[in-house]
């Protein structure tokens, strides 16, 4: 394992301190492989990579699969929500922007139909991380499409949601990070609301314990060892899956919660437009105090 260092010695020490926890956790890991993939075929493509600059820590070759497939339906508009445009930038730009500007991240593979694909030509003729895929029937099929299209020496694959506009740095760094150090990880908030299940849909059965239920957002980042393992029991298994460490989670492997934000919402209805707007002009007030 190298570390390399543009950073203090303080840094660079706590640099060295998580490579070595993460090499003793990825051997102790109990990872139960199907089809033959072993552990240590997980241990050899963990990422071996990881650069100590200003204070952060980067993982290096990083794939990004942002997810554009949708045809939002509910959100009533006329055409694919990613295409709505916030303060005259569409969602969808706004979340490519996010991960062209994180450091570490090699390529980019946005799941987008092809007929769409002309709204992004600037953007994909400028930047040769930039790359294309189908996007599938289903969301775990439009994942594995965007998965073919990563380089051969991808440390980690971050899957996200375009419908995601608001992620912040902060949050896609921190998951990066847990990610590389327990082979996945996924951003999270705790439950807010009281969660009530019935089983007919007309009275309640019982009270869920909110305290043990987490909201899963986007980014979801998996080491491409441990995705393609899953993949290979969804598909030997015929599993239908709602999101991506859930295809982890069948291996069964350790996804690691990271702390998210609650900003980070979904646009899925018209109600989400004008609260995404509210967010970003709290943003740039909060920002404007700061710097003064």
């Amino acid at each position: 394992v190298q570390a390399f260092s543009f950073a203090p010695p303080t840094a660079l020490r706590r640099v060295d301190s998580q490579l070595a926890s993460t090499s003793a956790a990825l051997r102790t890991c109990p990872l139960s492989f199907g089809s033959g993939v072993r552990r240590e075929a997980a241990l050899r493509q963990a990422p071996l990579r990881v650069f100590a600059m200003a204070g952060e820590e980067v993982v290096d070759n990083v794939a990004v699969v942002l997810l554009a497939g949708g045809v939002g339906s509910r959100m009533k508009a006329g055409k694919p929500k990613q295409f709505l445009e916030i303060e005259g930038k569409t969602i969808l730009r706004t979340s490519l922007d996010v991960f062209l500007g994180v450091k570490g991240v090699t390529s980019i593979s946005i799941v987008l139909a092809e007929e769409y694909r002309d709204q992004l030509a600037d953007v994909a003729a400028a930047d040769s991380r930039i790359k294309f895929a189908a996007p599938g029937k289903e969301r775990q099929d439009s994942v594995f499409n965007g998965l073919q299209t990563i380089p051969a020496d991808t440390s980690l694959v971050c899957v996200h949601d375009a419908a995601r506009p608001l992620v912040s740095l902060k949050e896609v760094y921190n998951v990066i990070r847990d990610a590389n150090e327990y082979g996945a990880a996924v951003l999270a908030v705790p439950m807010k609301a009281t969660v009530k299940e019935s089983d007919d849909g007309q009275f309640v059965l019982q009270t869920i314990d909110r305290s043990r239920l987490w909201e899963i957002h986007t980014p979801q980042v998996i080491r491409p060892a441990l995705l393609r393992a899953g993949f290979e029991k969804v598909a030997a298994e015929n599993l239908a899956v709602t999101d991506d460490v859930s295809i982890v989670e069948q291996l069964p492997a350790p996804v690691k919660i990271t702390m998210g934000e609650y900003t980070n919402i979904k646009i899925t209805t018209p109600e989400d437009m004008p609260m995404a707007i509210s967010i970003l002009q709290q943003r740039r007030e909060l920002a404007a105090k700061t710097s003064s």
